[in-house]
């Protein structure tokens, strides 16, 4: 058992992958929270896909790639608010259609510059953990620890905003403000995390886990909390996953993060389907009430 554990840790690829991947499952995890309370899950998406063009411009003219994701980041999420509040289209809309222009455009870019350079740039869609460098490490520790700083300075005022933006808007609260912060928190740990899980999976690292610890614990500090470690735990399981079984190691780390959301749906003592508190019949089960229920209804049509 120790040697299947320590083994992977003999090589300095998979040391600085594992640390990325440990960074990339906590900042997710937290910041995925706050999206996962005020329904914004395709705004991670959205971000998501817009770092495409920002990455393309950026590797084309030399510079440092995660500040061109970033712009494109902060960009898009500019566009979706502009495009929300000057026009009827609802805001849902307004995502889609940004996340679709800009990840269009995105991989236009990044064909043109493969045909020019001769080089694969696909791994920012899909993640490459096992490729960081030194410095990338460097880069996505400082951008977590800024997250983190931020989290946890503003923690009262971003809860307080996310569950409830009228009554925080009612008490004086900056709601426009802390609707950029946290736009720009989301921006941040979508670039971190895109070399561990790419733009196409960092939607499922940014929701899975924190959703999964909803399904286990009451409160907002705690669905974090746990919602960090379950990021770690996938996080590490899909990376020893992916050196022992040559798997794409993006992939594998959000597969266990969905096992684990499935095992928290269907076994979770509070909520799961199986083992939801008993109410109403007597002795029978969640699952069993719902499948009655539904033949009920098809009976009834």
């Amino acid at each position: 058992m120790w040697d299947l554990l320590l083994d992977p840790l003999s090589y300095s690829f998979m040391q600085r992958s594992l640390l990325v991947a440990v960074i990339v499952g906590v900042i997710c995890s937290v910041v995925g929270s706050y999206l996962m309370v005020q329904r914004l899950s395709l705004l991670g998406d959205a971000i998501s896909h817009s770092l495409l063009p920002g990455l393309a411009i950026a590797f084309w003219l030399g510079i440092n790639i995660y500040v061109g994701a970033f712009v494109a980041g902060v960009l898009s999420t500019v566009l979706i608010a502009w495009i929300h509040r000057r026009s009827p289209i609802k805001e849902d809309a307004a995502m889609g259609i940004v996340l679709s222009s800009f990840f269009a455009l995105g991989i236009t870019l990044i064909t043109l510059i493969q045909k020019e350079n001769k080089i694969d740039l696909n791994h920012f869609l899909f993640g490459n953990i096992l490729s960081v460098t030194p410095g990338e490490v460097r880069d996505t520790a400082l951008i977590a620890v800024l997250v983190l700083a931020c989290v946890v300075l503003l923690y009262k005022e971003l809860l307080f905003y996310s569950f409830d933006p009228l009554g925080a808007q009612a008490a004086g609260l900056p709601v426009n403000l802390l609707n950029l912060g946290l736009m720009l928190l989301i921006a941040l740990t979508v670039v971190a995390s895109m070399k561990a899980v790419g733009v196409v999976l960092v939607l499922a690292l940014l929701i899975t886990p924190g959703a999964t610890a909803y399904l286990l614990v009451p409160r907002f500090h705690q669905v974090m909390g746990l919602g960090a470690l379950l990021g770690v735990v996938s996080s590490i399981s899909g990376m020893y996953l992916s050196y022992y079984f040559n798997l794409p190691s993006g992939p594998a780390i959000v597969l266990v993060a969905s096992v684990l959301f499935f095992l928290a749906l269907l076994f979770s003592p509070s909520q799961g389907i199986f083992t939801r508190p008993r109410t109403g019949t007597e002795g029978e089960s969640g699952l069993w009430r719902e499948i009655k229920a539904l033949w009920s209804g098809l009976k009834s049509r």
